[in-house]
């Protein structure tokens, strides 16, 4: 049976929120229809630019900007404080709504989710009349608008829901991605980033279909194992499944709250090192290997946002642990000031194994894992830092 994925992305998320608020307790402007944005205390001068009205971003307002920079690129910039409950609460009420529709919903971030509605059409006909269905009862309950992607995968279903917006349905099966996706520049395919696509161009690959294109070999070269991801997902190839929450109560997680803003990817990634090697003692403690891992932000304005993903080879080894949630933590940031970061794992498994794949070393995973119990026995007898990974370090250092 062929899979049909839904990904649901609220349109302009905290914007449209403040403006209900406002609308609701008497306002008589429509912050959405004006030059606006969501931000911080402008006293303290790092308020940030958390969303952004269309006229705002029309006037060159970016996520991210300085208040203050902000308020130079429009006159009379309308500027609201963030109210993370009240996000938190029409949140909450557009996710309710969703599981009427699929008993499987994934919350991937605060504003967006995937539902997995194979096999649905019994139940509610034609998928893309539903997907109009579901966008319109949220726009008439709730006040706001939404885009959904229709397709065959979670990777095809979130590029198309970032197509033309808002209030939007459109789709993007796999007959289509040759018209709909390939002419896109590879700046627009989800997971690559501002650094993977300077090289891309410098290499001559501009768009989705030169990547899709191009010799595989090459790009694991020049990108590692992200070259035959970016490779597969040029190409609409994505497997993963639709995950159901994780109750809390089953993981191993650490989290740290930052002295002070973090805005740099390197420290980010340096505060993720720590974090895996202490999630990963906890979890070699136990005897167990990890298939789910996920990582948690939480910027300067106190909002938490997290990301996960299912692996393909179990893990427990530091430097596995740390490579998966670099991964996520790429895919996630937004580039915004972050005061705590997380890191869990979950779906724990009592045996490892090693799915064999032609583009990655053969045994890496299981090789870590022996080192890593060399490295454990070491420490253990002679101290917690007599020995680190060679690997970890030099990122740290970084």
């Amino acid at each position: 049976m062929e899979r049909i994925i839904f990904h649901i992305d609220v349109n302009n998320a905290f914007l449209s929120w403040s403006a209900l608020e406002l609308l609701k307790k008497g306002s008589k402007i429509d912050i959405r229809t004006i030059p606006s944005v969501v931000g911080g205390d402008e006293k303290k001068r790092r308020g940030i630019v958390l969303a952004k009205s269309y006229p705002a971003k029309k006037a060159g307002i970016v996520t991210g900007d300085p208040i203050y920079l902000a308020r130079r690129k429009v006159d009379n910039l309308y500027i609201v404080n963030s109210d993370r409950q009240k996000y938190n609460d029409y949140s909450n009420a557009f996710y309710k709504i969703l599981c009427k529709y699929s008993p499987v919903v994934e919350r991937y971030s605060i504003d967006e989710c995937f539902l997995d509605m194979t096999g649905m059409e019994k139940m509610f006909g034609n998928m893309v009349l539903l997907a109009h269905k579901i966008k319109d009862e949220i726009k008439d309950s709730l006040g706001f608008t939404v885009n959904v992607g229709v397709a065959n995968s979670k990777l095809c279903a979130k590029m198309a829901s970032d197509f033309e917006k808002p209030d939007k349905v459109h789709t993007l099966f796999n007959n289509e991605i040759e018209t709909k996706m390939w002419p896109l520049s590879v700046d627009d395919l989800f997971m690559v980033g501002k650094s993977s696509s300077k090289k891309l161009h410098e290499i001559g690959i501009d768009t989705i279909y030169d990547l899709a294109h191009c010799d595989v070999n090459m790009l694991i070269k020049n990108f590692k194992s992200m070259g035959k991801l970016m490779h597969d997902y040029a190409n609409g190839i994505d497997n993963s499944a639709v995950e159901k929450p994780i109750p809390k109560n089953k993981g191993i997680g650490h989290s740290t709250t930052l002295p002070e803003d973090v805005y740099d990817l390197v420290d980010l990634k340096k505060v993720l090192h720590r974090l895996s090697s202490m999630v990963g003692i906890r979890l070699r403690n136990e005897k167990k290997y990890a298939t789910v891992i996920s990582v948690q932000l939480k910027n300067n304005e106190f909002f938490s946002y997290a990301h996960q993903k299912k692996l393909i080879n179990p893990i427990s080894s530091d430097e596995d642990i740390y490579d998966n949630a670099c991964e996520l933590l790429k895919d996630m940031w937004k580039g915004e000031p972050i005061r705590l970061v997380g890191l869990r794992v979950t779906d724990f498994t009592d045996k490892t194994y090693e799915q064999i794949s032609l583009f990655e070393e053969i045994g890496k995973t299981t090789k870590r894992d022996k080192v890593q119990k060399a490295m454990d026995e070491i420490n253990k007898k002679y101290g917690s830092n007599t020995i680190k990974s060679a690997a970890l370090l030099n990122e740290e250092d970084e």
